[in-house]
């Protein structure tokens, strides 16, 4: 990875200080929340009860907004705010019409440490560690990831190094593409503007995978990289600091999740399957098997109502009646 060579270690040495200054006025903010309304837009005290954290909830758009706009103030991604208002125009939503904000979220059944990343549902998952008596919480953002042909791999890894106003420097295979069409690449795009990196990234310990900001922030919710992850600019900068070197992050691929609310109801959320393969028959019964495990064989499940939420696999958290 020639571009870590070359990156200034002064730098970053003298930001370590800064990090460790930034980490700790967090920590001190974190701990004095009073409550969960409180937090950021998607930080979440970890429930009680249940692996469900958010709500979904609606707002008006104004004139001047587009559906990406919406998405970004709120936390949410392109697929995300599509699948959420379907019927909802992404460029001119129109002034006062009514856009869902899918707010809501099943926490992924993995250890809640480190980082969660789930490609198929385009969302990041961070636990920072806190103090002892510290109530324990939850981070959750947007992501772009891997394109088809480019996916992004699976399994765990960890953070090794942080990176603040990287140089790019574009692979081989880059380079041969872009002067296959007559648009020769550059060795190296330095920090700026015209950098795909954005102003901050994390490397991971798979040679060539970063978590990283980008300065095509629209594409965020998509599957349009070339294998990293990919964040908002507001979103990996709030995080760089605080994740510290050496953090684990588990990247999985999860279509089909089961939720539990406080008061026990079942819930299921279908996101399309990274392979674009529909979910079948074993899926299903993978489904009601996990109901039943967790609410007993005498709950009744409806394998119709189940089947439709795959069949459909909008990403919409359907309440099993």
């Amino acid at each position: 990875m020639t571009f870590i060579a070359r990156y200034q270690t002064l730098q970053q040495v003298k930001k370590l200080w800064a990090s460790s200054v930034a980490l700790g006025a967090w920590l001190f903010a974190s701990g004095a929340v009073a409550s969960e309304s409180e937090l950021p837009k998607g930080h979440f005290l970890l429930p009680d009860e249940g692996n469900m954290v958010g709500e979904m909830y609606t707002v008006a758009a104004k004139k001047e907004d587009t559906l990406l706009d919406i998405a970004r103030e709120h936390n949410v991604g392109y697929e995300e705010i599509r699948m959420a208002n379907p019927d909802t125009s992404i460029w001119i939503p129109g002034e006062g019409t009514e856009v869902t904000i899918p707010g809501q979220y099943i926490l992924p059944d993995e250890p809640r440490t480190g980082i969660v990343i789930n490609v198929a549902e385009l969302r990041l998952y961070y636990y920072p560690e806190v103090e002892e008596g510290k109530a324990p919480r939850v981070e959750t953002y947007p992501i772009g990831i891997g394109r088809d042909a480019f996916n992004t791999p699976l399994g765990i890894t960890k953070t090794t190094m942080r990176l603040e106003n990287p140089a790019w420097y574009p692979p081989e295979s880059i380079r041969r593409e872009a002067a296959q069409r007559g648009d020769p690449a550059p060795a190296v795009v330095p920090p700026g503007e015209d950098n795909p990196l954005g102003q901050y990234a994390i490397l991971l310990d798979i040679p060539g995978y970063l978590i990283h900001g980008t300065n095509q922030p629209d594409g965020i919710g998509m599957r349009a990289s070339r294998g990293c992850i990919r964040m908002h600019p507001e979103d990996i900068e709030s995080v760089f600091w605080r994740i510290p070197v050496g953090t684990q992050v588990n990247i999985i691929d999860t279509p089909v999740k089961v939720g539990w609310g406080s008061n026990g109801n079942a819930y299921v959320q279908a996101f399309t399957p990274t392979d674009e393969q529909s979910f079948g028959m074993e899926t299903l019964l993978e489904v009601v098997s996990l109901i039943e495990a967790h609410e007993g064989d005498e709950h009744s499940i409806d394998y119709e109502q189940v089947r439709n939420v795959l069949e459909t696999a909008n990403g919409q958290i359907v309440p099993l009646s």
